[in-house]
């Protein structure tokens, strides 16, 4: 009965796991873990442990130790305690010298998995697939996840395998890929992404302090951007959008330094004065306030290949918050386009469009301190632990660990 209990951990790798600007998909994985905790499991997110440069032979020796989070990280990926994390040491020499067996995969796959992991894990969940390839050799059950278009052949005795319960991608183009590329079609689902519970908190008198400090020049009305400042989600076509809307302030979060240097040069040579880049929230649960505060929060996005496959966390907080929306006409997203979601659609790349459909949404949908309940509602459904448990009945039961708490 001990080793059975002992053996009852659901294990989420990660390999790029930091407390850094610009981590959408490490936001993805942190709160994938801790939605299993927060639904009952001994839930523990396992990740390279970047930060130790020197040589530490005891950690090498015993390198599995879950804890709890720290304030930092419980800080910037907005997780509670009862998720649990175990940094695994990479110090000197892995990845430091050349050599198969000084390289971190090799040393995660082929010690720390069978050696140290193995006797404590009931199911493992990643996006690697090389730790994919691991679990099944040591007769561990696995999901694996797939955000991206596959590439290349998988390896037929992998995903026959009985140990390979479930991959989940995020928009039905992924799933077909994955199938042309070998998957047997009843092992691939596509799932949306979720939000954090704290979206569904009011938070009227923070909200109203973010009023305060960012509209400025007489402007009352504030939309508001969040998320990852890469040209293809379509942060310059919002820009250009706020330039046709002088009299109304935009506020964008997210990106790195440097990004949000060269955004800020974009907008000082188009003489654009109503944008105003916020850089990383932290802690990471002041979004929620932020997202409460605005008149409108704005959703664009370019067309393309990246619009393909895009299921972005931001969605469904957006949703949560209860803030109408401006949303881009994406193919992943009009699945939503006629649900009771408060929100104006506008086709992509175009900013005069962009602009247009902001004002609309303005005029429609005055802002609520309460927000508008029908947005809210609909929310319900796509928490992360929503999100978990779904993927957990697709996990044969014998395979599944028990809920602990």
């Amino acid at each position: 009965m001990k080793n059975k209990l002992l053996k009852n951990k659901y294990i989420y790798f990660s390999r790029d796991i930091s407390l850094k600007s610009g981590t959408a998909h490490e936001i993805h994985d942190v709160l994938c873990a801790n939605a299993v905790a927060n639904i009952g499991y001994s839930s523990i997110l396992v990740y390279p442990d970047k930060k130790q440069n020197n040589f530490h032979p005891l950690g090498l020796l015993n390198p599995f130790n879950p804890k709890e989070p720290d304030q930092n990280f419980i800080e910037f990926y907005d997780v509670q305690k009862k998720l649990k994390v175990a940094p695994l040491p990479m110090s000197w020499p892995i990845d430091r010298i050349g050599g198969k067996f000084t390289n971190s995969s090799t040393v995660i796959t082929k010690y720390y998995l069978p050696i140290h992991i193995q006797h404590h894990t009931k199911l493992i969940h990643t996006r690697d697939w090389n730790f994919v390839k691991a679990a099944i050799k040591n007769r561990i059950p696995v999901i694996y996840e797939r955000h991206y278009f596959q590439e290349k052949s998988f390896e037929t005795d992998i995903v026959n395998s009985p140990f390979f319960q479930i991959a989940i991608t995020q928009s039905e183009l992924i799933r077909q890929s994955l199938i042309e590329y070998g998957m047997p079609p009843e092992k691939v689902v596509w799932l949306n992404n979720g939000f954090e519970q704290s979206f569904l908190n009011r938070e009227a008198e923070n909200a109203e302090e973010w009023r305060q400090e960012l509209l400025i020049n007489d402007r009352k009305h504030l939309v508001v951007y969040s998320g990852a400042l890469y040209p293809f989600k379509g942060v310059d076509v919002l820009i250009d959008a706020a330039k046709e809307l002088p009299h109304i302030q935009f506020a964008i979060t997210g990106g790195t330094e440097e990004q949000i240097q060269a955004y800020q040069q974009l907008c000082r040579a188009k003489n654009i004065a109503n944008v105003k880049l916020l850089g990383w929230i932290l802690p990471r649960q002041r979004l929620v306030s932020l997202f409460q505060a605005a008149d409108v929060l704005a959703h664009p996005h370019r067309s393309g290949k990246a619009a393909n496959f895009t299921n972005p966390v931001k969605f469904f907080q957006y949703m949560a918050s209860g803030t109408p929306l401006v949303v881009t006409e994406i193919p992943p997203l009009m699945v939503f386009k006629d649900s009771p979601l408060v929100a104006g659609w506008c086709e992509a790349d175009n900013p005069l469009k962009l602009a247009e459909c902001i004002q609309d949404v303005l005029n429609k949908y005055p802002r609520k301190i309460e927000g508008y309940a029908a947005s809210r509602d609909f929310a319900h459904q796509f928490s992360w632990e929503k999100r978990a448990a779904k993927i957990l009945s697709y996990v044969d039961e014998s395979f599944r660990p028990q809920i602990e708490n």
